[in-house]
């Protein structure tokens, strides 16, 4: 399927009323480790009363729906197993469209891959001394050698191998850690194999996500620009970035087309909202008061920006830095330069705000 590109847009009215469900991903946007992100639950509720329906999606194939929905229940969101979706169900699904009900499966993994394999009428086994038809790998915390080995043992064999996802990392609040990506280039240095990923950004993780929301009028609300936003555009589904995660504002300048999101917000509370419209022209962006013009393009992109004396808050300098920056022609990931008009001591503050300096 061929991507379609998002860019920046405005909403007159909150994103609450213009979409049905919010398809939300759940680390850096709901909670980091233990605790809910600040101010998501309370969001999250007023977005329920405002009459959006909510879907928990997540890439982390380690716990069974009903674990995640009592997880997040405990955080002070309420939840329940039906609006979990995971990357293990998206797996689990596109493993029973291609092999026999009762093939066995070597689970490189935990729990919550287990439980979806056998909802789809699959059998999930822990070595490769067996008959193995496919090998499936998720995201585990306690992930070690021996699984490693086995998983090796079966690649080598040749059957399919399947990965919920392959993000490198995951977000704590400690910073970030190894992922399922990680792990799965263990495996890939040792067997010389490549495994196909059904999750987020692939389009199955969407269409699990669909069938299981029923959603009409979907919006993805995501931290990560490589899996989240590239997720949504590759199936043409409006997007809100979320800085609660690991996306900062640099890495969102220098998106190549294909990352690039609908909306902006510092958390979930973005649902709530409206946004404001972004102003093209032939000397650059401008949104809320702030001016951004594209002065170099290529290899070396250079925006200035300057204030108005209408200037509002740091989102908008960087939606006008955003739609500066993309309307060149560049689609790699290079960075971005940021630079103040000439003693502009407001573009100034927001730039070093923003961690663009």
């Amino acid at each position: 399927m061929r991507p379609v590109h998002s860019y920046l847009r405005g909403a007159a009215r909150p994103l609450t009323g213009l979409y049905d469900v919010a398809l939300l991903d759940l680390d850096g946007v709901v909670y980091l480790g233990p605790e809910p992100v600040p101010g998501v639950p309370s969001a999250l509720r007023a977005a329920r009363e405002a009459g959006m329906r909510l879907a928990f999606v997540t890439n982390n194939a380690a716990r069974p729906p009903h674990v995640v929905a009592d997880h997040l229940t405990e955080l002070g969101i309420e939840a329940k197993p039906g609006e979990v979706v995971t990357s293990a169900q998206a797996a689990a699904r596109y493993l029973a469209d291609r092999l026999p009900g009762g093939a066995r499966v070597l689970v490189v993994g935990a729990d919550g891959l287990e439980q979806a394999l056998r909802e789809r009428g699959l059998v999930p086994v822990a070595d490769a001394l067996g008959q193995v038809d496919a090998v499936v790998q998720g995201y585990s915390p306690d992930m070690n050698w021996h699984l490693l080995a086995e998983g090796a043992v079966a690649i080598n064999r040749g059957v399919p191998w399947v990965a919920t996802n392959l993000d490198p990392t995951v977000p704590s609040p400690r910073g970030r850690l190894p992922g399922n990506g990680s792990l799965v280039a263990a495996l890939r240095h040792a067997t010389g194999k490549e495994p196909i990923a059904t999750g987020k950004p692939d389009p199955a993780m969407h269409r699990e996500s669909l069938l299981r929301s029923e959603a009409k009028r979907p919006i993805v609300v995501g931290d990560r620009l490589d899996t989240d936003i590239e997720g949504a555009n590759a199936v043409g589904c409006p997007s809100l970035l979320v800085f609660s995660g690991v996306t900062d504002p640099a890495e969102l300048l220098a998106a190549p087309r294909d990352e690039r999101p609908t909306y902006l917000a510092d958390d979930v509370g973005g649902l709530l909202v409206t946004h404001p419209e972004i102003e093209l022209s032939s000397a650059g962006a401008a949104c809320g008061g702030w001016q951004a013009e594209l002065t170099a393009r290529g290899d070396s992109r250079r925006v200035l920006l300057r204030a108005t004396p209408d200037a509002g808050a740091g989102l908008d300098a960087l939606r006008a830095l955003c739609a500066a920056a993309w309307s060149g022609e560049a689609d790699d990931a290079s960075p971005v330069e940021v630079a103040a008009s000439r003693d502009d001591d407001a573009a100034n503050h927001v730039i070093e705000q923003l961690g663009l300096h």
